[in-house]
């Protein structure tokens, strides 16, 4: 099926909870679901310094997968996304949360948020689905919504890095082999450098505080009109927590290898087997489950999975 909007593609994801929840997550599992919003949150939270007395606001809140663990830690959480189903499924899982918020947009533009009216606005894995000008038009936009002071976390693709370059190189191979008479997937990955990404936020009104590449994903953060003494003690604080925000080595190395599970050119037993001698870290937990599926989904091609 050939979709014409962000809207009709997401809406399409979100057809059941199973399906809205593997849309965000790769995953039907809600306790998956939980465990991967909690390691997003940590890193999101740890960059915006989120308070007790922060409004907080996030674009492309899916099925609320990261506002449910970080709504308890401020004051107020809003969440927006283009598909209504999205939102539906979002105030079904956070109908136990009684600060916050959901709306569902039409448009690339936030009226929900008034002017100077939030603290601390974030967006994750969203904008890497997004045309450049979209992109643009939601940083002026929350640009426009948060109080002077506050400060944007926005992640997307890295395409400087080798990882981030063989994740675009899929998306090459794909179009390479589909029907050229129809348009590219609307809602497909897209890539930026590091130097793009801060030049969009620039240009959108931000100082850029921080852009963490080391990764195949791109982490900046930014602020509204800081006077200087904020500014750099912003930076000094990103700086001493760069290892709570940013990828580790051991993430990328495990998204490599699911990369090239996906491909064909390893196979799930192998994944595994590495994930057995990281045991107890952090990113374990969070990629078994999702090799395991892929080895389970492709059981054609690989055998059995293991017991």
């Amino acid at each position: 099926m050939e979709f014409e909007s962000y809207k009709q593609f997401w809406n399409d994801k979100a057809g059941s909870p199973e399906s809205a929840l593997a849309a965000v997550d790769g995953s039907t599992d809600e306790t998956i679901v939980q465990r991967t919003g909690r390691f997003a949150a940590a890193q999101i939270g740890t960059a915006l310094d989120i308070r007790a007395e922060d409004h907080v606001f996030e674009l492309g809140c899916g099925v609320g997968r990261i506002g449910r663990e970080l709504a308890p830690s401020c004051a107020h959480w809003t969440g927006v996304d283009i598909a209504e189903k999205m939102v539906e499924c979002a105030r079904e899982r956070l109908s136990h949360l009684s600060n916050i918020s959901l709306h569902h947009l039409e448009r690339t533009a936030l009226p929900m948020a008034a002017d100077a009216s939030i603290d601390k606005a974030y967006s994750t894995a969203v904008l890497c689905h997004m045309d450049k000008e979209d992109l643009f038009l939601y940083l002026e936009e929350m640009h426009r919504a948060l109080k002077p002071g506050g400060l944007l976390f926005v992640d997307t693709w890295n395409l400087a890095h080798p990882i981030g370059w063989k994740r675009w190189q899929y998306e090459v191979r794909f179009w390479q082999k589909s029907d050229q008479s129809q348009r590219k997937d609307v809602a497909r990955n897209q890539f930026c450098t590091p130097d793009e990404l801060r030049l969009y936020a620039q240009h959108a009104g931000f100082e850029v505080l921080a852009c963490f590449a080391g990764s195949h994903w791109i982490q900046l953060i930014g602020g509204k009109d800081l006077d200087p003494a904020q500014a750099e003690r912003q930076r000094q604080r990103l700086t001493s927590q760069k290892d709570r925000i940013e990828y580790s080595p051991l993430f990328v190395d495990l998204f490599d290898k699911t990369v090239e599970v996906i491909y064909g050119r390893l196979h799930p037993r192998d994944a595994l087997a590495f994930l057995d001698r990281h045991k107890g870290s952090p990113e374990e937990p969070l990629y078994r489950p999702f090799i395991q599926g892929i080895w389970k989904s492709n059981a054609n091609v690989w055998g059995e999975p293991d017991d």
